[in-house]
């Protein structure tokens, strides 16, 4: 049920005092907007005079089974919090996944079941410890409260904001002059997840910069609703490995914290160049000058690219699996790669040639072997010269696969340890 609140006085003008100015300079650095600037100082000192500690809060919606490097701009963003002393609130979007956050968006983004939610985030909570400290950390669900509402609340809720305010959103805006549909559902995602701010008593809400609009949006609703509105941090997105778009688990451009060490350290080192800086500074958390001092030495010619990128791919395996994964998963890395050799371990699978036959093709062995989803995909790799068996490339997909044992690779990282037989 939507309940409005008797809304307190006002922040009282009050001069920072050398602690909270000590926590502003911390809590700012690495930030791309704080909105209102003034408000964030004055909210650290009633903070400090009450002993209360703020409350701050960031959502992520399971879309994927898990968290990427991208939200871990957020959340390192969220430990400085914890160590300043203050709570952290982080809010795993079970129900607003269902809906789907069109920010950004230039189509309807697909909605998920609630099964798949549930899948989705059973990683999350572990996850989200290997940075936040748990005392002082709050997971929750947001269907605990948005699940709950009736339909009238719903409708009280949607009476607080208008259309045209909706519309002024960049993506609806852009879709809306485009003709492409918008659908009402779509509508009701910024007033969900600015009620989460209502029902957690945010302080504070941090959140990239795509997500402007809907951190503003709570800070209307908790003042509609009698509360002390929020102050908003975003923060730089962080690329994807394409090296173009942020990182998303949509896109599939996305580093998962939760992956084998392997794929970590193998998808960081597939990052252009260019996007190193970036990985620094938002992604391990380098100072700006540490940061730009590598690069500089980059491009003095004193540090080769591909070391400072295997230097990133190792840190940042390191933050999720540890020194020891980080480093087989390196020298995994430079066995396949540099020294072009297979790796000691690969999947690991057994092919029967068909009955009459003395081989079999090389297309249909890719696809029993997993390597290729289909048998024109396959057509597809050999034609691109990514196809080889036992370390020599395939030229022809008319090749034939005698019986026994080998291996086989498709692309740079996509290996099998095939034990062909006849039957």
């Amino acid at each position: 049920m939507i309940v409005t609140r008797t809304m307190p006085e006002t922040l009282e003008d009050r001069t920072p005092s050398c602690e909270a100015m000590r926590q502003m300079k911390i809590i700012s650095s690495g930030a791309f907007e704080i909105l209102p600037p003034e408000e964030l100082g004055p909210r650290i000192q009633v903070s400090l005079d009450e002993g209360r500690p703020l409350r701050v809060k960031l959502g992520a919606d399971p879309s994927a089974p898990d968290l990427h490097v991208g939200h871990m701009v957020a959340i390192r963003k969220l430990r400085q919090f914890q160590d300043l002393g203050h709570q952290v609130i982080f809010i795993i979007g079970d129900f607003t996944a269902m809906i789907g956050d069109p920010s950004g968006r230039s189509e309807t983004r697909k909605r998920l079941s609630a099964e798949e939610v549930r899948e989705n985030a059973k990683t999350y909570f572990d996850q989200v410890y290997t940075v936040l400290d748990p005392a002082r950390t709050e997971v929750v669900y947001n269907s605990q409260w948005l699940g709950t509402l009736r339909f009238a609340d719903i409708i009280e809720l949607a009476s607080r904001y208008t259309v045209a305010r909706m519309l002024e959103r960049d993506d609806f805006d852009k879709r809306f002059k485009d003709e492409e549909p918008i659908y009402v559902h779509e509508f009701l995602y910024p007033l969900m997840q600015a009620y989460d701010s209502v029902a957690v008593r945010a302080d504070i809400e941090i959140g990239g910069t795509d997500q402007k609009f809907n951190l503003l949006l709570g800070r209307e609703i908790q003042r509609e609703m009698g509360q002390p509105p929020q102050v908003i941090l975003t923060l730089p997105l962080l690329v994807g490995t394409d090296g173009v778009r942020k990182m998303s688990k949509s896109l599939g451009n996305y580093i998962g914290i939760g992956e084998p060490a392997r794929e970590i350290y193998g998808k960081t080192m597939s990052l252009p160049d260019e996007s190193m800086g970036d990985y620094l500074r938002l992604a391990l958390g380098y100072s700006g000058e540490a940061a730009e001092g590598l690069e500089k030495q980059v491009a003095a010619g004193t540090l080769h690219p591909r070391d400072l990128k295997a230097r990133i791919a190792y840190e940042l395996t390191a933050v999720f699996r540890g020194e020891a994964a980080a480093a087989e998963a390196q020298a995994q890395f430079d066995q396949v790669f540099r020294d072009r050799k297979a790796p000691d371990e690969m999947p690991e699978v057994s092919m029967t040639i068909p009955p009459g036959e003395e081989t079999l093709w090389v297309v249909p062995a890719l696809v029993q072997a997993g390597l290729c989803e289909s048998n024109r995909q396959a057509r597809k790799a050999i034609a691109a010269g990514g196809v080889r068996i036992n370390g020599e490339r395939v030229a022809d997909e008319a090749q034939r696969l005698a019986a026994g044992e080998f291996t086989l690779q498709v692309g740079k990282r996509a290996f099998r340890k095939v034990r062909l037989t006849r039957q």
